[in-house]
């Protein structure tokens, strides 16, 4: 027979049961595409984002309503080594063809883990429980080409709304000093890239990728893009906007630890891992540290953040 106590004690453990449903529905780890292991996050207005173990690479960030805002390629190869095409790819330790390493270095091309005791970060951003912490460390593989031991720790979060922030950390864990070159590169989905504008560059130095890195400045008031384009900007603000007239809204990008940014979009320049029409509907806005590398000392740690919003347009 039920008296009180059991009931409490009932109802205590559906509450439990129900609460533990809720929070698997907020982590999930699943397989992906061609059986890669991913990682999706929810919170509970229906905002998400998913991210791959290999690369470690955020792969889809949607807002409440579903609707996607990053870009994947039509014709993406989730098979390594290949890098995966679209989402926010990390490119350390070297961007690019910068130094002797692989194009954009190599931890885009290894699989990473979830740290299941990450250290604390402290944040001014956001307290948010729909995170997910990774975590790389350099193997003995990757010493034979670039001889420096580190870990990189990676902590992509969703904040209270709905903006996505991605905070990397760097230790050198060897007993010399090393430098880096750094960028996320994120593929921002957009209408259609003649009807959106790039904002907050204006008067700014930039490297014309195009032109073996020719100095050039930046005198028109926003980017516009009517042919292939790719700029890497010197000494720039915390804060760059991407206006998407036609969808009326501005993509916020706020970085932080990293004063360099690049914008890219290929229009219709033959990528083999790219669609045809691709090219249309993302734009590149990266956080990067390139021109000057960051200088690691031993025991030492880098922190670089990048959040990323959406707002209404006027």
């Amino acid at each position: 027979m039920w008296n009180k106590g059991n009931l409490i004690l009932l109802w205590a453990m559906l509450v439990g049961v129900v609460a533990m449903a809720r929070e698997h529905r907020l982590f999930e780890r699943t397989k992906g595409i061609n059986g890669l292991e991913k990682i999706i996050i929810r919170d509970r207005q229906g905002r998400s984002f998913e991210v791959y173990l290999y690369g470690g690479q955020v792969t889809s960030w949607k807002n409440e309503k579903g609707e996607e805002l990053l870009f994947m390629s039509s014709k993406a190869i989730f098979k390594p080594p290949k890098a995966i095409r679209g989402g926010i790819p990390v490119l350390f330790p070297q961007y690019s063809n910068t130094g002797p390493l692989p194009s954009h270095g190599f931890v885009r091309n290894r699989f990473w883990k979830i740290e299941a005791h990450p250290i604390p970060v402290p944040s001014s951003h956001h307290s948010s429980s729909a995170l997910v912490d990774l975590i790389i460390r350099s193997s003995q593989d990757d010493l034979k080409i670039w001889p420096h031991k580190f870990i990189y720790r990676l902590r992509v979060a969703l904040g209270h709304r709905g903006d996505l922030t991605l905070t990397s950390r760097v230790t050198n864990t060897d007993v010399k000093p090393f430098n880096f070159t750094f960028a996320l590169h994120p593929y921002f989905s957009v209408s259609d890239i003649s009807q959106i504008q790039v904002e907050g560059l204006h008067g700014l130095n930039y490297l014309d990728q195009q032109k073996n890195r020719t100095r050039f400045t930046d005198h028109d008031k926003a980017i516009t893009f009517n042919s292939q384009l790719d700029r890497l900007y010197l000494n720039t603000p915390n804060k760059i906007r991407i206006v998407d007239h036609k969808k009326r809204k501005t993509i916020v990008v706020h970085k932080e630890g990293q004063i360099d940014a690049v914008v890219w979009n290929p229009w219709e320049k033959k990528v083999s891992d790219l669609g045809v029409e691709d090219y249309r509907r993302f734009v590149a806005v990266e956080s990067a540290a390139v021109h000057k590398p960051i200088i690691l000392e031993p025991g030492k740690e880098w922190k670089g953040i990048l959040q990323v919003s959406v707002v209404p347009s006027s």
